[in-house]
């Protein structure tokens, strides 16, 4: 019986608990490789959650980096919106850091490790290169970037950085075909450069369900809370379809630093009546609302940094759950929405583009059954787990020859 290759996974985003609100990519590309591979994960620890515990077949490692209650800077958003929500939390950037690097160190020293598989970058892919530096017979690294850390964090120093962590990969994964330019441009070489993006589950979980019915004038919106997500222009959109179609009402899932913000943008447009906000929702729970809701709306923006969406996994699951979308068109979209065909594409930052797209999706029940068909078929096709997960196991297998 061959023994399996083992994979450490390093990573700022997992579930810290059975049932947690965290998005949950990682987890279930290390849940479908488990199969193939022995998976050790790395991530950060958090208030409530178990330093050493198994999920499935994943073995989970969790780095303590400061006093349990003041570990805030994963999570709940991510590093660089926890930055932004709380300046305090740049004081734990190299404590993170250095007990990320010292855990990953005592891993490589005291275990079989064959393969890395590091998830963004920064501060994972950093990690392992530093590691690198200072470890004989390194294991060969994937490097997976999701976008904000390949296409914002720019300047110099952030820049010469990437450079280096791309040099130092065996291989780089990016999650949309926009990204590869931007890889290329830091030094990336196409023979190790791959568009690989993150799946979802479209035959079981993101579904759509004939139980289920369909509501009136329902406009959704799921994503953090955060600048790129570009709420804020859905909300300006409001004023003027409710203007149009007066019983329309918006319901925003998810939470972030710009939560209390959007609330209050709400109250000021006088459209407060007509907006949700349910704040974080279990993961199990979201399927139902894409089934539900008339149209599913995607406003992401580029910000003045620079960062903007990777890819944009919210509206593969909407269009696998039959709900047809309107979304800015940036590159990495493209990659899911295809004008006219499986959505509606409108420039970004333009409530009033938003607010045409979405009055003429609620009037046409023509146009969003087009959408709807040709957006499922896009999503099953392209980005369902397992063509993602076989694509990630072909690779990571190529890597480590077989003893």
């Amino acid at each position: 019986m061959s023994i399996k290759k083992r994979v450490l996974v390093l990573t700022s985003t997992f579930p810290r608990w059975q049932g947690d609100k965290e998005p949950p990519f990682v987890f279930e590309l290390c849940k479908r490789l488990g199969d193939q591979f022995d998976v050790l994960v790395l991530a950060p620890h958090a208030d409530g959650a178990k330093r050493f515990e198994r999920m499935g077949s994943i073995e989970i490692m969790r780095f303590r980096y400061f006093l349990p209650r003041w570990e805030k800077l994963a999570y709940q958003g991510g590093i660089l919106a926890n930055l932004k929500r709380n300046r305090w939390c740049h004081l734990l950037l190299p404590l993170y850091f250095l007990s990320q690097l010292a855990a990953l160190h005592r891993i490589l020293r005291h275990q079989r490790i064959d393969l890395i598989h590091a998830h963004w970058l920064i501060p994972q892919g950093l990690t392992v290169a530093i590691a690198g530096v200072f470890t004989r017979n390194m294991p060969p690294m994937i490097c997976t970037s999701h976008g904000g850390d390949l296409l914002g964090l720019n300047g110099l120093l952030p820049s010469s950085i990437k450079r280096w962590v791309i040099r130092c990969s065996s291989v780089l994964t990016v999650v949309s075909h926009t990204m590869e330019e931007r890889a290329l441009s830091l030094g990336a070489k196409p023979e190790k450069l791959q568009t690989v993006s993150m799946g979802v589950e479209t035959c079981s979980l993101f579904t759509p369900d004939a139980a289920t019915r369909r509501v009136d004038n329902e406009v959704l919106f799921v994503g953090r809370l955060v600048e790129k997500k570009g709420c804020t222009y859905l909300l300006g959109a409001m004023p003027e379809i409710l203007r149009r179609h007066p019983d329309t009402h918006l319901r925003i899932v998810g939470s972030g630093p710009e939560e209390e913000a959007l609330k209050r943008q709400a109250v000021r447009l006088g459209i407060a009546h007509a907006v949700t906000f349910h704040g974080a929702v279990n993961n199990a729970e979201i399927p139902n609302l894409y089934r539900r809701a008339t149209v599913f709306v995607a406003p992401s923006i580029v910000t003045p940094q620079g960062d903007q969406e990777g890819l944009g996994l919210v509206l593969v699951e909407a269009l696998a759950c039959g709900c047809p979308a309107v979304a800015s068109d940036l590159p990495a979209i493209r990659d899911v929405i295809i004008h006219q065909d499986t959505g509606w594409l409108v420039p970004q930052k333009s409530p009033e583009a938003i607010s045409d797209a979405v009055v003429k999706l609620l009037s046409e029940p023509g146009l969003r059954r087009h959408l709807t068909v040709n957006g499922r078929a896009h999503a099953i096709q392209n980005f369902d787990w397992g063509i993602v997960a076989s694509r990630y196991g072909r690779l990571l297998d190529e890597l480590v020859p077989t003893s």
